[in-house]
C-alpha cells in the first residue's frame, strides 16, 4: 500500500484542511501517517484519527526573543526526529500545510529524497514554507498572485474544502445553541486560538447585539467565560463536529480572515464580515487577504483598530441591506475547491518518485 505523510500545526489552520483530503486518500488506497509536535493543537485534532508521531519544533518568530537562541537546536533535533520516522516509514509523498513543525519534517524529507509538496492558504507564504520551499517539489496555492513569492514551484490549486461544511443542519445547529427561528443568527469566528479583540467586542456589547441577533461565539481555547448567561449567546471554544450545523445555522458570519476560513465562507456564500489580524500582531497575511475578498466584492472588511460597537452595526446594517448582492457574487466565482488538483499533485509526486 502507498503511504503519505502529512504534517502541520501551531494553528486550525494548519490542520484542518488535510481533513478534505483525508477521505479521498482512503478511498485511493493510500495509508496516511501524521507528524505533528507532542503539545500543539495538531495532536489535540489528529490523534485518534491517523497514525501520530510527535517530534520536536522551534517556533520560527520574526521578533526578538530569548528563545530564538534555543530553538534553532530544537528544530535540528526535530529533524532528526523526523528523519527517523520517515525512513522506517518510507512513505511516498509528505504534504505540509504549514507551521513551524513542518520545517524539520521538510527537510528530514528532502535528506531522504521523498518528495514534498506544500501548500500556502495565504496570499503571502508564511516563514515556515518560505523556509521549506528549497526542500520541496511544488507549492500549491491558493490566490493566484501568490505565483510571484514561489521562485517558480508555486501552481494555483485552491485549498481544500471539507465536504461535510456543505451538509450541515439549520435545525440541528438552533438545537445545539438552544436558540429559535425568531431571530437573525450571527457566528463570530476567531480562529482556534480566539481574537481578543472580537471577544471583548461581542462580550463588551452583548445586551445590545442580542437585540437583533442570536450570538453563537467560537471565542478559541481556554476563552469561554462562565459568567455569561444569555438565552440569545453561545459559546464554544472551537467546532469541530458542530461546525457544518453551525454554518447551516448562521445568516451572517463575523470572522478573522484567515484563508482556510474565508475560503469556506466563500463555499458557503455566507454573507460576512472579515476583521484581519493587525500588522502589530502578525505579518500581515490576514490584511491581504482581506482586502482581495473585499475587492472582489465577496466581503466587508473593518480594521481591528477601528472594531467597536458603532462600526460593527453599521456593517452589519450594510451586510444586511447586501446580502443577496454578496451571496450571488459568491456563488458566481471562479474559485473552485482545491481538493482534486491537490490529490491530482500527490499522485503525481508518487508516481514520480
Amino acid at each position: 500500500m502507498k503511504k503519505i505523510v502529512l504534517t502541520g500545526g501551531g494553528s486550525a489552520g494548519h490542520v484542518t484542511p488535510h481533513f478534505a483530503l483525508i477521505p479521498h486518500l482512503k478511498n485511493g488506497g493510500w495509508e496516511i501517517h501524521y507528524i505533528g509536535t507532542m503539545d500543539g493543537i495538531e495532536r489535540e485534532l489528529i490523534e485518534g484519527h491517523l497514525p501520530y508521531y510527535s517530534i520536536s519544533a522551534g517556533k520560527l518568530r520574526r521578533y526578538f526573543d530569548l528563545k530564538n537562541l534555543s530553538d534553532p537546536f530544537r528544530v535540528l533535533k526535530g529533524v532528526l526526529e523526523a528523519y527517523r520516522v520517515l525512513r522506517n516509514l518510507q512513505p511516498r509523498v509528505v504534504f505540509s500545510k504549514g507551521g513551524f513543525v513542518s520545517v524539520p519534517v521538510t527537510v528530514a524529507a528532502w535528506l531522504l529524497r521523498i518528495p514534498v509538496i506544500l501548500h500556502e492558504s495565504d496570499l503571502t507564504p508564511g516563514l515556515a514554507n518560505k523556509i521549506s520551499l528549497p526542500f520541496a517539489r511544488e507549492l500549491c496555492l491558493t490566490f493566484p498572485d501568490s505565483l510571484e513569492y514561489t521562485k517558480g514551484k508555486g501552481i494555483v490549486t485552491g485549498t481544500p474544502i471539507r465536504a461535510e461544511l456543505t451538509e450541515g443542519s439549520r435545525n440541528k445547529g438552533l438545537r445545539l445553541c438552544k436558540f429559535t427561528e425568531g431571530y437573525l443568527t450571527l457566528l463570530v469566528m476567531g480562529g482556534s486560538l480566539g481574537a481578543a479583540v472580537l471577544n471583548q467586542t461581542i462580550r463588551d456589547n452583548l445586551p445590545v447585539l442580542t437585540r437583533d441577533y442570536q450570538i453563537i461565539h467560537l471565542c478559541g481555547k481556554g476563552n469561554v467565560d462562565t459568567t455569561i448567561r444569555h438565552p440569545r449567546y453561545c459559546q464554544m471554544e472551537y467546532a469541530r463536529e458542530e461546525l457544518p450545523d453551525l454554518f447551516a445555522t448562521a445568516d451572517f458570519v463575523l470572522s478573522r480572515a484567515g484563508a482556510n476560513s474565508i475560503f469556506e465562507l466563500l463555499a458557503l456564500a455566507k454573507p460576512h464580515i472579515l476583521v484581519p489580524l493587525s500588522k502589530q500582531a502578525s505579518r500581515g497575511d490576514q490584511i491581504l487577504n482581506a482586502e482581495s475578498f473585499a475587492k472582489q466584492g465577496f466581503s466587508l472588511v473593518i480594521p481591528e483598530e477601528e472594531l467597536n460597537l458603532q462600526s460593527l452595526q453599521d456593517t452589519l446594517t450594510r451586510l444586511e441591506e447586501h446580502k443577496e448582492e454578496f451571496i450571488k457574487t459568491m456563488k458566481e466565482s471562479q474559485v473552485k475547491d482545491g481538493t482534486k488538483n491537490i490529490l491530482r499533485i500527490l499522485e503525481e509526486a508518487a508516481r514520480r518518485k
